[in-house]
């Protein structure tokens, strides 16, 4: 599987308007090679260099299978991000460049779980389900 976004090449920099300084809102995203048997997909984003560790900026589950994600949507059932809300919040980082790692899962069911999943909970949940992954690493600095 092959993960891609009109807005910014894996390991650039997230344009400004899908950041805290913009409109925080999340970029398209291109989903290619999805493999057959795949019932749903699952999306999570983060920041592995936070100063606490891992930031969640973006927890989604039980996506219908496509091919694309669409700029500033919800495509599926949202968990809690680690600001405690659910929708997607956009790279913010204190100081210096962080990365943001967008990970698509396809999975060989629809998960069928509530809204508002904790990453650990979603990673659990998919763990045996998972057909084939693909991640999008984009970059940030506040300006």
């Amino acid at each position: 599987m092959r993960l891609s976004s009109p807005a910014f090449e894996h390991n650039a920099f997230i344009p400004v308007k899908f950041t805290c300084q913009g409109e925080s809102v999340n970029p398209g995203l291109i989903i290619e090679g999805i493999p057959p048997g795949t019932k749903s997909l699952a999306l999570i984003m983060d920041d592995p260099d936070a100063a606490s560790g891992d930031f969640v900026h973006w927890v989604v589950y039980d996506i219908s299978v496509t091919g694309r994600i669409e700029e500033n949507s919800i495509p599926g059932k949202q968990g809690i991000n680690s600001s405690g809300g659910s929708d997607y919040a956009g790279p913010c980082p204190p100081s210096g460049a962080h990365r943001y790692i967008f990970k698509v899962y396809a999975l060989d069911k629809m998960l069928n779980l509530e809204e508002g999943l904790r990453k650990p909970d979603l990673e659990k949940a998919i763990g045996s389900h998972i057909l084939d992954k693909a991640e999008l690493i984009g970059l940030y600095k506040k300006k």
